[in-house]
C-alpha cells in the first residue's frame, strides 16, 4: 500500500526542496529577491496563513523544489541572453 501511494505522488513532492535562505546563499542573492522570484511561481510549496490579522503582516514559509529553482534559473538566463541581442 505504501509503495502504491509513493508511485501516485507527483515527482516534485519527493525531490529536494530549498528554503529561501538556502537558495539565497546558493545564488548569492538577497532573501527578499528570492522570495519575490518564487512567491507566486507554480510548484512552490507555500505554508502559513495568507490572511492578515488586525492589520498585521502575513507570515508564510516557502519551500522551493529543485526543479522549480532550475526552471526559474533557466528562464532568467534565456531572458538575459535575449536582451543582449536586442540592444
Amino acid at each position: 500500500m505504501e509503495s502504491e501511494t509513493l508511485i501516485n505522488l507527483p515527482p516534485s513532492s519527493l525531490e529536494p526542496h530549498y528554503s529561501v535562505q538556502v537558495l539565497a546563499e546558493l545564488w548569492r542573492l538577497d532573501e527578499s529577491t528570492i522570495r519575490r522570484i518564487f512567491e507566486a511561481a507554480p510548484g512552490v510549496l507555500r505554508l502559513g496563513n495568507d490572511k492578515r490579522r488586525s492589520g498585521k503582516r502575513e507570515y508564510f514559509t516557502l519551500r522551493i523544489p529543485a526543479s522549480v529553482a532550475e526552471r526559474e534559473y533557466q528562464r532568467r538566463i534565456i531572458a538575459s541572453g535575449n536582451n543582449k541581442d536586442r540592444g
